[in-house]
């Protein structure tokens, strides 16, 4: 661990909205882990109780005390899922990788886990890689789903990809449509919202394709940056009272029409979202 890059980190995340989760999010992301180490001068340098970071840094999924591969595999083994194959489709990625659950593969690439429900029991059995969802998998799948985390899944074909469809919006609070029709990101129509961070208030444009993570800006924004929601209509602030299972911070609540509602984070860089369709938690 280079003490330099730590304080670096800790100093560019301290004044921040939701600092310490930034900094343990920017230390992992330079390490794959959190060592003891940048705990320690974390709680240091901020007069934070290790005891309280150690209970941030176990809370979120996303953090690990121990060295993790470049994507992170998770089957789930919940009733619903172990009833429908899953031990046999855990047992597959052992195999494939040469590891057994809660390894990690020798060139630092993969790390395998199994949890116990990962909130989607009715697609069962499901497989969560780098946080993209794959549902109903079969051991057949699982060379697909190594080969496809390799190549890069933010590298999706949004027109044959069975991930990614089209929602349409609309704002939580005044039930005024979202769509913004004259505005195309993935060849549909864009979701509208502004967005304040620092000193700056401008539009933010989202993919309509649940799955897609293309976004433009009117104003470059920050890695890491948490940003406030508003509707472009009512103005009135997109915020629920749900946090991101990732990283913390505020989820920004939208409502899909013929009833549901979607969720995602107001972190820049972070993919936790959540579609809730009815009883079904996607």
């Amino acid at each position: 661990m280079n003490p330099t890059d730590i304080q670096d980190i800790v100093e560019k995340s301290k004044q921040t909205r939701g600092g310490l989760i930034g900094m343990l999010q920017d230390i992992q992301a330079r390490y794959s882990y959190l060592p003891e180490e940048a705990l320690s001068y974390i709680s240091e340098h901020t007069n934070r109780s290790l005891v309280d970071i150690y209970g941030v840094a176990t809370f979120y999924k996303s953090f690990s005390l121990t060295p993790r591969g470049k994507h992170l595999c998770s089957v789930c083994l919940g009733t619903a899922c172990h009833v429908r194959g899953a031990p046999m489709i855990a047992e597959e990625f052992e195999r494939q990788l040469g590891i057994k659950a809660g390894q990690t593969t020798k060139d630092k690439e993969f790390t395998l886990e199994t949890v116990n429900c990962l909130g989607a029991c009715a697609l069962g059995p499901i497989v969560v890689v780098d946080g993209q969802y794959f549902s109903n998998v079969k051991t057949s799948k699982v060379k697909q789903i190594l080969s496809e985390t390799r190549e890069g899944l933010d590298k999706v074909e949004v027109k044959t990809d069975e991930r990614i469809f089209p929602v349409t919006v609309s704002c939580a609070r005044c039930n005024h449509s979202l769509m913004d029709t004259g505005y195309l990101i993935d060849d549909n129509p864009s979701i509208r919202v502004t967005v304040s961070f620092e000193r700056k208030h401008g539009w933010l444009r989202l993919s309509s394709l649940y799955g897609s993570y293309s976004v433009e800006a009117e104003y470059e924004i920050p890695l890491n940056e948490v940003l406030d929601f508003f509707c472009p209509h009512c103005h009135s602030e997109l915020s629920g009272a749900s946090e991101c299972a990732e990283c913390g911070a505020p989820m920004v609540p939208m409502i899909v029409r013929g009833g549901g509602i979607v969720q995602i984070c107001s972190r820049r860089g972070c993919k936790g979202h959540l579609l809730n369709l009815g009883g079904a938690n996607i």
